[in-house]
This record gives structure tokens, sequence and C-alpha cells, in this order.
């Protein structure tokens, strides 16, 4: 399960390439590049041949967890299956191979997908008019954030404040800051759900807007949101849908319907495009038609039978990042859809909600539930109990990686101590979810029985435990030469020079 690094499979002369011989005139280096932008000596690059990098760059594929090879139970992360036909079909020649820069008429077909997608998100979450540009779910946080301040301006109102609650994903407080406001937090109640009362001693002419997912990320639905939705209305504040979670309630409810005046939609989760490692994301907006005015520009928009982009929106935010977004993102999620239908998507829904509380229940009896259920498409266990022997939610995720299992979200949300967040997703058969039950019931009787077997864990992977303190605070990404010392202090590079082995 070990491999080499790239650099220690290097040997001197190698090559993975050939070049045919120069068939222009030389020109000297010294016409082309000052010698203050030039390296004082070649990079120090790896010299290996064509088979050793292929091999080397397969095999750290296969040491890679991805949707493909095993379940991935990450709460509000959604990691479900992307069916390959939507790599067919974003894989078609006309798709594939446009370019941003082409002229509109030429066209034409991607902004057919485009408006089309549009109009089935629309009518998925009860609004009025999409943009699908933001390029992932922070994004279109921070793009629905300025649309709400850009509202709030051209009424003559300035509120400095957004509210959202005290089990919030994290990138609603990073939003709202990055938006200029100041985050007022709402305690949850009880039953896990936002304290309505506290919201409403809360909530004054100085509440720009509520952040909200619902159901929550303790897979609560809040099932006093129209309340809550009247009472930011009424102080003049409007109702941001974090659409995180929408994968518990797609054809089924409609954040609309909830009250909600904005609504990010995360392609890369709910709607089956790939996700994770970086990309790519897409998290397209929706917005009422009180918001309508202030989208991103262009947007797509149809004349008679063709298809355009409007720029011509003189209340609008303006553009949030460059051409329009992730295009090969939406002709998945509009393979998606299309597959689907609306019945098929709620369906999804019935299923995910199922899946949760299957494992839930199966689990809730080994460890402890902050919060009754039935919950939505996820659920969020404590690892109290454990804890109380020495084995805290990090072993138990750590130990879970030995059984093959990528660990669920951990130590989120912050309101449940020893938190175990899981999300089953829909596309997972029973199989599979009595594989990761029984993983985690064996974990729970090994940390009672072999404390220190969880303690240690993993011990199959590549890597075992490590510092991860350390590891965050103080990264080595350096690469040295076999018997140097890894603790040394890296020598201070000298102005010019390649720095050795990056």
């Amino acid at each position: 399960m070990s491999e080499h690094l790239i650099f220690e499979l290097s040997s001197a002369g190698r090559k993975g390439f050939s070049l045919p011989e120069l068939d222009v005139p030389e020109q000297p280096l010294d016409d082309i590049l000052p010698a203050e932008v030039r390296r004082r000596r070649p990079p120090n690059l790896p010299e290996v041949s064509e088979p050793t990098v292929v091999r080397h760059y397969t095999r750290l594929s296969q040491l890679n967890h991805s949707i493909d090879t095993g379940f991935y139970p990450l709460g509000s992360c959604t990691m479900k299956y992307n069916p390959k036909i939507h790599e067919v079909a974003a894989s078609l020649p006309g798709f594939r191979s446009i370019h941003p820069e082409q002229p509109e008429s030429t066209v034409h077909g991607a902004l057919q997908l485009m408006w089309e997608l549009q109009e089935l998100l629309k009518s998925i979450t009860g609004m009025d008019s999409v943009s699908l540009q933001p390029a992932a779910g922070a994004h279109g946080e921070l793009t629905g954030l300025l649309m709400i301040k850009a509202f709030h301006r051209a009424s003559g109102r300035h509120p400095s404040t957004v509210i959202a609650p005290d089990s919030a994903h994290g990138t609603n407080p990073a939003s709202a800051t990055a938006a200029g406001y100041r985050l007022v937090s709402v305690p949850s109640d009880e039953r896990g759900r936002v304290d309505v009362e506290a919201l409403r001693r809360l909530v004054n002419e100085d509440t720009a807007a509520l952040m909200l997912t619902n159901p929550n990320t303790l897979g609560l639905f809040e099932d006093r949101i129209q309340e809550m939705a009247s009472i930011v209305h009424e102080a003049g504040g409007l109702l941001y849908y974090d659409g995180a979670n929408l994968n518990a309630v797609m054809g089924v409810v409609r954040p609309g319907d909830m009250g909600f005046d904005v609504v990010h939609l995360n392609l890369h989760k709910t709607f089956t495009t790939p996700h994770g490692g970086g990309g790519p994301g897409s998290g397209p907006v929706a917005v009422t038609s009180l918001l309508e005015p202030y989208l991103p520009v262009p947007v797509v928009r149809r004349r008679e039978q063709a298809f355009f982009l409007d720029y011509d929106r003189p209340r609008s935010i303006g553009k949030m990042r460059s051409f329009y977004g992730n295009f090969g993102m939406f002709v998945r999620a509009y393979t998606y859809i299309r597959s689907l239908g609306g019945e098929g998507l709620a369906q999804v829904s019935r299923d995910a909600v199922l899946n949760s509380n299957y494992v839930r229940t199966r689990l809730n009896d080994v460890y402890e539930e902050p919060y009754a259920g039935p919950t939505m498409h996820e659920f969020v266990l404590s690892g109290r109990r454990q804890a109380a022997r020495g084995v805290h939610t990090r072993d138990i995720a750590k130990r879970l990686m030995d059984y093959g299992f990528h660990p669920p979200t951990v130590y989120f949300p912050l309101i449940v101590e020893e938190a175990l967040m899981i999300e089953p997703t829909e596309t997972e058969s029973i199989d599979t979810l009595d594989a990761f039950v029984s993983a985690m019931r064996e974990i729970a009787q090994e940390a009672e029985s072999d404390p220190d077997l969880v303690r240690s864990a993993p011990h199959v992977t590549p890597v075992g435990r490590v510092d991860e303190a350390r590891a965050a605070r103080q990264p080595d990404l350096r690469w040295r030469p076999p018997g140097q010392d890894h603790d040394e202090a890296p020598g201070a590079a000298t102005p010019g020079d390649a720095p050795e082995g990056v």
C-alpha cells in the first residue's frame, strides 16, 4: 500500500518525452528573458520514464478514497454517487469543445441548456429567477448576501447584522462577514431547532437577513419556519436559504413556499455533479422577484426561440466570477434532473431520509443521540459515552478507516459534544449501510474492550496516525534526498535560485 515519492524514483538521464529537431532559428535566451527573472540553476525536477510516471500516479490514485471506490457518509456534504451517464453527456463534442469566448450565435445549444436548467431550478426551489454564475456554495452565499445588501440600499435602509443559528454551517458567518455584516447567533432550543422566542428578541430594524438551512445541520426540519419568516419579514429583513441540505426535501418541499427570498444550490451536492478535492463546484442562486434586478450579470434570457446573455442590468451587483460558471457541471445537473423528473427527485429525497433513519436507529443504542429523531437526510450522534473511556470521536473516525470506510463529519455541529454527523444519501444499498453499521458497532465494542486499539488507529492505511495540530501549524512539504533528516530546517534560498525539491 506504500508508494515512493516521484523524486525517489528519479534516475539521472531518464526521460518521458522526445522532441523533434529545432526547425526555426535559435534565439538567445537573453533576448527572451531578462537575467533578473531567470533561474541561476535548473529546477530540481525528477527524471523518470513515461511508464514510471503513469504507474506512479495510477498507484497514487488507487490509494485515494473516492465515491467510485467506497462509502462517503459525510454529513452536510451529500457525497453521493455521480452517475456515469452524466460524464457521457458532458463529454459530447458540442459541449466539450466550445470556448467561453465564442460568439453567442455559435453556442445557442449551450445557452438553451443553461436557460432550461434555470427554469428547472426555479421550479424545484419555488423561486422566480436564477443565476448559474456562482462557483460554489459559499460563493453562492456571498452572491445572495450582496444582493440582499443591494436591495436594502435601494430601499434606503442600511442594516448591519445577519442572524444565523448556533448550529449553522461555518460558511454562513464567513459569508456574512465577507459581505460586510456583523453576525448574530441565535441559539437552538431543547429540540435542536431554532429557538423562535430568542429569534423574536434578536430581530430588529438592524436585521438584514436570517440565514438558515432546512433541515438544519442536525438533520431536523425547522417546523416553525413560516413563523420565523414572518418575524424577519415584518422587521424588514430577508430570509436566506443555505441549500446544502436540499437533498432531503427536493421535489417535496420548496424553499420559496417556506418564505425564503434567496436560495443557493450546490449542484456538486444535491444534483450529483462531482465535488471534493477543491472542485469543480457550482452554486447557482435562485431569488424571488424582489431580488431579481440584482442578479449578477450576465443572465441567460430567451427572446422568442433565441437565447442570449443579458448584460443590460443597471441594478445588478455585477460579475461574481470570470465568464459564466462551470458549464460542465450544468450539463451534469441538467442530465440528472431530466433523467429523474419531478417524481424521481422526490423519491431521491424520500430514500435519503429512509436511509438516514435506518442507520440512525441501528446505532443510537451504542452511541448517544443528543436530539430525538426521526431525522431527515442526516443525523448527529455523540461519542460522549466512548469519550468517558478515553476514546474520542476523532479516534472513532480514524478507526473506521481500518474498516474501509471514509469517516463521517466529526466535531460538527459545535453544539454537540463529540459529534458524529452522518449522511448515508440515497445512492447506497442496504448492504453498504449494514456493513457501515456493523463497523461502527464493532468500534463501539472495541472502545470498551481495547481502547488503545482505537486510540492508535488507523493501522492499515498508507499513513498512520499523524500529529494533526503540528501538521496544520507547521506544514513541511519539501522533499529531501534519502538520508537527510526531515526535521532539519531547510537552508535559505538564494534569490533567483530554484527552491530545492519544489
